[in-house]
């Protein structure tokens, strides 16, 4: 079977169409309360949201869902994702969960979860709330009385997530000294990471702090690096840091404004981890979608890469099922389960800030050690995502220009598991002929499903 409401990080869409409206969120709720439940004793369902206009509707529905099933619901308001992961474990609730559409516009949103034990859904579970909402297995199941859920607020949330974070950062070091530029996207970080980094001593130029409720990832954040570039130029800062509209995922800049990907950042922390004997069974885990570069650069450092599906929980699986302690996407996702059970893009920059402190070397220096290959993505916005080996065209285009690489280089094609998009990425030694190749493989796809490239 099948999913269909669940892609590779929760439910998401356009806000108030379906499967993103009040109807589905209320039923999400009543789902999870139920799967959640486990005895007669009260239970407890977190609820975040980042800062976008639509959470308000999203989480009143979701309320209503959870306490009609008898689940008491905990709302902190605007929190970043893996703090919401770190509230689950550190209260010992049932469940969380996270309103937000991470890094897209603001009119979309999603609905994602996490266990108890603060890690992602697997997709068994997921597909058992799918079946729970497509059938009417719970609606005999409505508690009465003194048996209906309550609703509370928690005031403290963000103070609690802001000590756990400090945790995160060697004791005996601290940021005095350091200018940086924090980006925070307009969303669900904008008052925690810059109270972190500030309590830890930095200078922090603030940029993304004001969400009005449509501006989040609107021209900041991660998907704008060269805001943060530019404000580090004219400040002078040691570098910047951008997160996105739910803090789980960072990108950096160096000190001279050049983009330090999260790549590249695996790279910086992985090669350290091995010097420091740290990094479990000297092995990273990555993304198909990761550079090259960094295979290349842990394998030199004495360790190795394994690779997985695109999407931080796949990773994250492969963490957990083979005892590993890094890993993480080029996007920006990366995962130190030694403080974390899911990406959380503060923990991240605590880690490459203390590395940069304790060696005394900027930014540029230590990404020095991992040489990216040249790397072309393309976007395709599709209709349908028709399964590739049904589009034979599209395949002979892939075969063409793998031969044409030969062994120095790669093709991957593969759809979005969160847009309506097809992404074509090339990695090769050239990157004005691999930028021709993508285009050839996008102008098949373009044919066969009558879309059009965005990027």
């Amino acid at each position: 079977m099948k999913k269909k409401l669940f892609g590779t990080d929760g439910v998401r869409g356009v806000a108030n169409i379906h499967p993103m409206t009040t109807e589905m969120a209320l039923q999400l709720g009543r789902a999870a309360a139920y799967l959640f439940k486990d005895g007669e004793r009260r239970h407890r369902i977190i609820i975040g949201k980042d800062t976008r206009l639509s959470g308000y509707m999203l989480e009143s529905a979701l309320v209503a869902g959870i306490c009609s099933m008898g689940v008491d619901a905990y709302l902190v308001g605007p929190m970043p994702t893996p703090g919401i992961a770190f509230l689950t474990t550190s209260m010992r609730a049932d469940a969380g969960v996270v309103i937000s559409a991470s890094h897209n516009a603001y009119q979309d949103n999603g609905i994602k979860f996490f266990s108890r034990d603060g890690f992602k859904l697997p997709d068994a579970m997921e597909m058992e709330m799918e079946a729970l909402i497509g059938s009417s297995r719970v609606d005999a199941l409505r508690p009465v009385a003194g048996d209906v859920g309550k609703a509370y607020r928690i005031d403290d949330a963000k103070g609690r997530y802001i000590v756990f974070l400090k945790h995160a950062f060697p004791r005996e070091l601290d940021l005095n000294g350091m200018k940086i530029v924090l980006d925070c996207a307009n969303g669900a970080a904008y008052k925690v990471a810059p109270t972190v980094l500030e309590e830890l001593g930095a200078q922090v130029i603030r940029v993304g702090v004001n969400p009005d409720g449509t501006n989040i990832n609107a021209g900041c954040g991660s998907q704008c690096p060269e805001v943060m570039a530019a404000a580090v130029r004219e400040h002078g800062a040691d570098l910047g840091i951008a997160l996105d509209g739910d803090a789980d995922r960072v990108i950096f800049v160096d000190e001279h404004g050049a983009l330090v990907d999260g790549d590249q950042i695996m790279a910086i922390c992985g090669t350290e981890m091995m010097k420091t004997n740290t990094l479990a069974h000297k092995t990273l885990v990555a993304t198909v979608m990761s550079n090259m570069g960094l295979d290349i650069a842990i394998r030199k450092a004495g360790g190795q890469v394994v690779k997985t599906d695109v999407g931080d929980r796949y990773v994250v699986e492969a963490m957990r099922k083979g005892g590993y302690n890094l890993g993480g996407e080029q996007s920006g996702h990366m995962i130190f389960l030694d403080h974390n059970t899911t990406g959380d893009g503060m923990v991240s920059a605590l880690q490459v800030l203390a590395i940069m402190q304790r060696s005394g070397r900027k930014l540029s220096e230590l990404s020095a050690v991992m040489q990216t290959l040249p790397q072309v993505l393309l976007n395709v916005r599709v209709a349908k995502k028709r399964p590739l080996e049904e589009l034979p065209a599209v395949q002979q285009a892939i075969r063409s220009v793998e031969a044409d690489l030969g062994g120095n280089g790669r093709v991957l094609v593969r759809y979005s598991g969160t847009e309506a998009l097809l992404r074509v990425m090339l990695e090769g030694e050239d990157e004005g002929r691999i930028r021709e190749q993508a285009q050839q493989i996008a102008a098949v796809v373009e044919q066969q499903l009558g879309a059009g490239r965005e990027v």
